[in-house]
């Protein structure tokens, strides 16, 4: 009895894991130098793949559920290793136990700002920032492509790659959406759908595969903030020539307030005269400044019909004399000769 205790100390009847840690992707089951009993009981849990790697290669790989190791449910491992049918010794293998699980509030974020064509603004640079959440979908191939033969994976193996895929992403698809930098800020859920559908054929390729891309916030620059900042203020104050005017309104009264000697009295005049002319224009904005005096009156030259002034004994065009009397020296109306008075505006001729 005592001989078949030590055999069977020497064999590993029960295989399974727990995971205790949040960041551990891929665990290697601690065989401490013993075989594998046929026949053992193989458990695993949701959430979980058992991949049994024979000499470094890949083999047999269970989903969820229980299992009693058998050659009929080791297909593969039994080609490798070739058994026979109903081969029942102890056997030697690694058992990795991968975790599919989604890891959740993974950050991400630009290094480095991401430039951008914005039709506005012109080239532009842009920093972003969120979080993601990711699984392994694909056990094997994880296996294959990535971790190995490692007695331990966690997430951080992977973390630096996936976030530089995530970024560059992110850039094709601020890029190929054509959005003007003063909208991305409502589309941030299109931006992460469109980002995700070309980043996931690129991590498939490792075995995984991204289950949320949330983008928290794109930053623009201080100058665009800024030309932003300006553009809503203006918005704000509306009608910029009513602004304008109140303004000079407000400026006018502070002049005015400054019973200052001589000066303050000269600005309160002019204030007063400026802020009554302004309020005139204000309510009637229609009305058209005062039309200069009428021009001096002229008269028709009787000989070439060129434009002379009023009175004029001879013409400036052609030098031909003017009848005396022909015209009012003030109108320039015509009047018949020997006219006393003009019939128009009563001068005396």
């Amino acid at each position: 009895m005592g001989i078949l205790n030590a055999i069977k100390g020497q064999l590993i009847d029960v295989i399974e894991w727990s995971d205790n840690s949040s960041k551990t992707m891929v665990h290697k089951y601690d065989m401490n130098g013993k075989e594998i009993m046929m026949g053992a009981q193989l458990t695993v849990r949701e959430s979980q793949v058992a991949i049994f790697v024979n000499e470094g290669e890949l083999a047999d790989v269970f989903e969820p559920g229980r299992y009693e190791l058998q050659t009929s449910n080791m297909p593969i491992l039994t080609a490798l290793k070739s058994w026979k049918y109903g081969f029942n010794s102890p056997f030697k293998s690694d058992v990795y136990f991968v975790n599919t699980k989604q890891f959740l509030d993974m950050k991400w974020g630009t290094s480095n700002p991401v430039m951008m064509r914005d039709a506005e603004f012109g080239m532009i640079r842009v920093r972003a920032f969120g979080i993601y959440s990711f699984r392994v979908s694909d056990a094997a191939k994880f296996l294959k492509e990535v971790f190995g033969t490692a007695a331990l994976f966690t997430v951080e193996g992977v973390e630096g790659q996936i976030k530089r895929t995530l970024v560059s992403g992110l850039s094709d698809a601020i890029a190929e959406s054509k959005i003007p930098a003063l909208d991305l800020a409502a589309n941030y859920e299109e931006l992460s759908a469109y980002a995700m559908q070309a980043i996931n054929p690129k991590l498939a390729e490792l075995g995984l595969t991204l289950c949320s891309f949330v983008i928290e916030n794109i930053s623009l620059p201080e100058e665009v903030e800024k030309s932003i900042d300006k553009r809503t203020s203006m918005g704000v104050l509306g009608n910029m020539d009513q602004y304008a005017k109140y303004q000079a309104a407000e400026a006018i009264r502070d002049a005015a307030n400054n019973q200052n000697g001589m000066a303050g009295m000269g600005v309160g005049m002019g204030a007063g005269a400026a802020m009554g002319q302004m309020f005139t224009q204000s309510m009637n904005p229609s009305a058209a400044p005062a039309a200069p005096a009428a021009a001096a009156a002229s008269a028709v030259c009787s000989a070439c019909g060129a434009a002379i002034p009023a009175g004029s004994k001879f013409c400036p065009e052609c030098g031909a004399k003017q009848a005396a009397g022909s015209f009012c020296g003030n109108c320039g109306t015509a009047v018949p000769a020997g006219t006393k008075f003009c019939p128009e505006c009563g001068t005396k001729l």
